[in-house]
């Protein structure tokens, strides 16, 4: 199967997530991931969380909570707060997301969460290009995303 029939048919279900965690366009990424050391994870996630935050901010300005989440997250990895204070930040990134409208930006908050939780475990590194492939789909559209999803991938 295409990975965009598989994005298609959740669209139908009216899932918000368009990507599987277990997604066969997303296998090798995922062998990837699983290969890499929780550190070299921790600095990838924290690299494309910034990205995100940057995008979201000017959606957003006034906005805090992105760019406080992954500070929290980043003075969490490197011993300066306990995990309860960043946990409560992260969980704040996600709150946001119930307070707008945007689909794209709805998964771009997510997104953050995911690559912020990386810090946690390695496992919610997926939850990043799962979340910030959603939200190009929002953005270009399922009949215009192929090119942007499939570049990004790379």
């Amino acid at each position: 199967m295409e990975w965009i029939d598989e994005v298609q048919g959740r669209i139908r279900r009216k899932n918000q997530i368009l990507f599987a965690k277990d997604s066969e366009f997303l296998q090798d990424l995922i062998y990837l991931i699983q290969e890499q050391n929780h550190r070299t994870m921790v600095l990838w996630a924290l690299e494309f969380a910034d990205e995100a935050v940057q995008k979201l901010t000017v959606r957003h300005p006034g906005e805090k909570r992105f760019e406080e989440a992954v500070t929290a997250t980043k003075d969490w990895a490197s011993g300066k707060v306990k995990m309860p204070f960043a946990k409560r930040a992260i969980l704040q990134v996600h709150a946001v997301a119930k307070e707008i409208n945007s689909l794209e930006d709805i998964a771009l908050c997510h997104a953050i969460g995911q690559a912020c939780g990386v810090v946690h475990a390695n496992g919610h590194a997926i939850g990043f290009p799962v979340y910030d492939l959603t939200a190009i789909i929002r953005r270009y559209g399922v009949n215009e995303c192929k090119e942007p999803v499939e570049k990004r991938k790379e």
